[in-house]
């Protein structure tokens, strides 16, 4: 137990630190749901566990609810994997370690998983709570959600009966989501052949650091760097001005959702260039460094020898990588006209790798506009094709259409004026909601989505805000007590 414990409400805090001391990262969620269906056992509780690995828990309504209609608590399982270098930590054998920092529950250098650990303890929170007032709820649990929404994917109908959805998934608190962004994975790869290397070359690390990164939703209207985009610009600029460099390995990104904080390529550079090389990438850097000099202060860029590599990607192929990288879209493409402020269409450069002759470059497109989204992939392929790579596009999910009429919307603004005397705002997300896909299995719900304050997530400076967490139990309790008749 940690000192998160002794917060309110004791018990959403209680179970997101039971949470926290079990490994659960993407695709690794098998130990937090066997703790959960012991968790069901005790409370003697149905659930079962369906073909794709989602947990179902369902609870009956409480006296005299029995006519209301049912609810379907809804949140992930699995949380992103993210971590500081010099932090030691193995994300599917160690707990995380959270702690108080003021307002705010961070956790030791690693992501926190509020996202959506919180969530999920609400849930479970409620489950065990014998004095609530509520209907009949059953809890979705789903698993990898952050990776490839596998979960949802692959939820099948009449598992659930209930007809009202509450997506426990967001993170703003006082705000009320009714739609989302689509998205669809690009997967654009190059096969070259190797050359050695002369020993007359010298070998360097160049690395690009202490970007802030986040999520690739959420995040991407602060106009954060993006590691990889910064690379290869300096490996373009150096190719422009005719300096012979090779490029041995690339390694940037880690999560095709979260935007890349760092990204590092092992270049050989001709001993009487290493000067001007390294003139030109100072040069370079000053000047990235002042353009982000707000949104990321903590920019490093760095050429630092290393071991002699003996072979590089031949000079004929790199080139191409070099200006197919460079010449990708990242970042916002397209705002809203809909909605103020809101990203309609958005790509995320989010990995770059070469491996075994191989170059891979992983982007994760969002848009609420399902033309929008085509057009952006039709932009790809074209500059996949002028490289002579290879353009795949996969685990493509539809967006969440926003209902203005929504009951349960009605209900939940109403509720929310009368605790806390203002206006709850509704709004719609450029991140990939699980609801788009629920929906589409289940297209009789009535859905909505909210949750506490969540700051940075995805990233080691994830936080979650300690009263937030008060007011979004207090929301979610007073909801369930005032749900329509069926």
């Amino acid at each position: 137990m940690s000192e998160i414990t002794n917060l309110k409400p004791m018990a959403v805090w209680k179970h997101f630190d039971n949470i926290c001391s079990i490994p659960h990262p993407s695709k690794h969620e098998e130990k937090l749901r066997e703790s959960l269906i012991r968790f069901a056992k005790e409370q003697k509780l149905e659930y079962l566990v369906d073909e794709t690995g989602n947990l179902i828990i369902k609870k009956p309504a409480s006296a005299g609810m029995e006519n209301r209609k049912g609810v379907i608590l809804q949140a992930h399982l699995d949380m992103v994997p993210q971590k500081n270098n010099d932090t030691k930590h193995d994300f599917e054998n160690d707990p995380i370690q959270p702690y108080i920092d003021g307002e705010w529950v961070r956790a030791k250098g690693t992501t926190l998983g509020a996202d959506n650990g919180i969530g999920v303890s609400a849930a479970l929170a409620v489950l065990e709570d014998k004095t609530l007032v509520h209907p009949a709820l059953e809890v979705l649990l789903t698993i990898d959600e952050e990776t490839g929404m596998t979960g949802a994917f692959g939820l099948k109908p009449d598992l659930l009966k209930g007809e009202i959805l509450m997506n426990l998934d967001s993170e703003t608190e006082g705000e009320l989501y009714v739609g989302c962004a689509g998205g669809i994975d690009a997967t654009i790869s190059l096969d070259f052949h190797t050359e050695t290397i002369k020993n007359t070359f010298s070998t360097f690390d160049l690395s690009v650091k202490g970007l802030k990164g986040g999520h690739s939703g959420m995040d991407i209207i602060l106009q954060r760097g993006n590691a990889n985009k910064i690379l290869f610009r300096i490996l373009n600029i150096l190719e422009e001005l005719n300096v012979v460099c090779h490029v041995c390995e690339v390694n940037g990104g880690s999560l095709r959702n979260a935007i890349p904080r760092e990204a590092t390529a092992k270049i050989a550079i001709a001993g009487m260039n290493v000067a001007k090389v390294r003139s030109i990438i100072e040069e370079e850097s000053a000047k990235i460094c002042n353009e982000l000099s707000i949104t990321d202060p903590d920019l490093q860029i760095t050429l630092l020898p290393c071991e002699q590599a003996k072979y590089a990607m031949r000079r004929a192929k790199l080139q191409k990588f070099i200006r197919l990288v460079y010449g990708l879209p990242n970042g916002v493409y397209r705002m809203s006209d809909s909605m103020p402020n809101l990203v309609e269409t958005s790509s995320n450069l989010a990995i770059v790798k070469m491996e075994d002759n191989r170059a891979t470059v992983s982007c994760l497109l969002r848009s609420s506009v399902d033309s929008s989204k085509e057009d952006l992939v039709n932009m790809m392929k074209a500059i996949a094709l002028n490289a002579s790579a290879e353009a795949e596009f996969t685990g493509g999910y539809p967006g969440w259409k926003p209902n203005m009429d929504s009951a349960i919307l009605s209900l939940m603004k109403q509720t929310y004026k009368k605790l806390y005397n203002k206006e709850a705002k509704v709004m719609a997300i450029h991140a990939g909601l699980e609801c788009g896909l629920l929906g589409g299995v289940y297209p009789n719900w009535d859905m909505i989505s909210f949750g506490p304050t969540i700051q940075s997530p995805h990233s080691p400076d994830e936080r979650v805000n300690i009263k937030s967490v008060g007011l979004f139990w207090q929301f979610l309790t007073e909801t369930l007590k005032n749900i329509p008749v069926k």
